[in-house]
């Protein structure tokens, strides 16, 4: 192999889920005798080093946040910050270009994969580094919202022009409701003085490849549409599934859910920045209370509390004693989700979130909250019917009533869309974890990689 051994820098976004993402990609390729910098926040490093598998060839570089005015001291990630505050964490970002130009000078890697940072390829190709755009959001999302069809250098898209997809778009189940197309249709920047449409244009039309996490068995429609909007050679890493954890489910944890039957109990995390208005927070553990099972929701106390406490519903701890557990600190959900006694997995649809759901048997509860969540419930509900989304209002809202009847379908062994949700799932899950699945495509991806560099 020796001579096909390369050296990657990774610089992704400063979000946990992008942080963790690339660092499994790197894991894999570590795993195959590549070296791999990981440029990161100095204090974040201590809070990923237990996923680093192979500190021999893997290196964190550790990177100092610059000063921006309004950004709260110590601010490293997005777990850090409100969402208001995220455009700020990308400006500081955005200010790291002269030190990861240092980096690369010195480091002098073969290629760097990064998402966010649109001024990475520019600063590769001074060096001969090739920049590979490594995508941790869906090719569907990607196609659906920024594709050339959509001439986005020309305008703003509006409320209208996001409910239907692009004219040649692959034919799917892919549709936005109103609400979902006028939270999408808001132009910020993001960072100064960019839009996030813009960055991300940007990022797709000056990278040497794009890379993304998926297979061609699921989502390859998607990939070869990108390819001819995009003009770019789109790889595939295949499913990058995180490793086994090397840790052991925590004693709380496994005391109280050995005290229900087999895949009686509802799970319900909605990751580390999504926070529900009070009303929403509510109605969601009211419908858990609803379904009569036993359940643990991992959320983030909603916006505007004081306590997780005083959050609940007047007399919810009281009624739900005993069978149901409100937790707003981390939680160790790819552990908690292969439990024997979880059953249903209620989530925001995050991609890593669904990735970890795919690969066991817990049934799947659909409720998007905000960008690309929206067309990955799309995917999971309609194109793979893997899981049930929670009706909402026209205004976005949803009401106990329905996240109730969400969990009870998948719950319900004879219903008819039940069976449906439980036997796509085990076909996508008996793939996923196939034997050879995921070697194949990773070492696939790293011999497209070896031939872009002799390119």
């Amino acid at each position: 192999m020796g001579a096909n051994i390369f050296h990657v820098a990774m610089y992704p976004w400063f979000a946990l889920g992008h942080l963790t993402s690339f660092l499994h990609i790197s894991n894999k390729l570590a795993e195959r005798g590549h070296k791999v910098s990981f440029l990161m926040p100095r204090n974040t490093i201590s809070k990923l080093e237990h996923l680093n598998l192979h500190p021999n060839l893997i290196s964190f570089i550790p990177i100092t946040i610059p000063h921006v005015d309004g950004l709260p001291l110590g601010s490293e990630t997005t777990a850090d910050l409100p969402f208001a505050f995220h455009s700020l964490l990308m400006t500081a970002m955005d200010l790291t270009e002269p030190i990861i130009e240092d980096c690369l000078r010195k480091l002098r890697p073969n290629m760097v994969f990064f998402d966010f940072t649109y001024w990475l390829p520019t600063l590769a190709w001074r060096f001969g580094i090739k920049a590979l755009h490594y995508c941790t959001i869906s090719p569907a999302t990607v196609g659906y919202l920024i594709s050339p069809e959509r001439k986005l250098h020309e305008k703003s898209l509006t409320e209208d022009d996001l409910i239907d997809p692009p004219s040649s778009f692959p034919t799917s189940a892919i549709r936005l409701q109103p609400h979902e197309a006028r939270q999408l249709a808001t132009v910020k920047d993001y960072g100064k003085g960019i839009s996030f449409t813009e960055r991300q244009l940007i990022s797709f039309t000056s990278c040497d490849a794009i890379i993304f996490k998926t297979c061609r068995e699921m989502e390859g429609t998607y990939c070869e549409y990108l390819e001819r909007q995009m003009g770019k050679r789109v790889f595939l890493a295949g499913p990058v599934l995180p490793d086994p954890p090397t840790s052991a489910l925590e004693g709380k944890w496994v005391t109280w859910l050995g005290g229900f039957k087999p895949k009686t109990v509802i799970f319900c995390a909605f990751g580390s920045q999504c926070i529900l208005k009070s009303s929403q927070f509510k109605e969601l553990l009211l419908g858990f209370e609803l379904t009569g099972l036993p359940f643990l929701a991992a959320l983030k106390p909603p916006i505007g509390a004081e306590t997780m406490k005083l959050s609940l519903p007047e007399g919810f701890s009281e009624r739900t004693k005993g069978r149901g557990v409100v937790e707003g600190d981390w939680v160790q959900q790819q552990l908690i989700l292969s439990h024997p006694s979880v059953g249903c997995f209620v989530t925001h649809c995050g991609s890593g979130s669904l990735t970890e759901a795919m690969v066991n048997d817990c049934q799947l509860v659909l409720i998007p909250q905000a960008g690309d969540q929206f067309i990955n419930a799309r995917i999971m509900g309609g194109d793979l019917k893997v899981g049930v989304e929670v009706s909402k209002s026209e205004d976005g809202l949803f009401t106990r009533e329905a996240v109730c009847n969400a969990v009870r379908v998948v719950m319900d062994t004879e219903s008819e869309l039940g069976q449906t949700v439980r036997t796509n799932h085990a076909k996508w899950r008996e793939f996923l974890l196939s034997q050879g699945l995921e070697n194949s495509y990773v070492d696939d991806l790293v011999h497209k990689l070896d031939s872009l560099l002799k390119s």
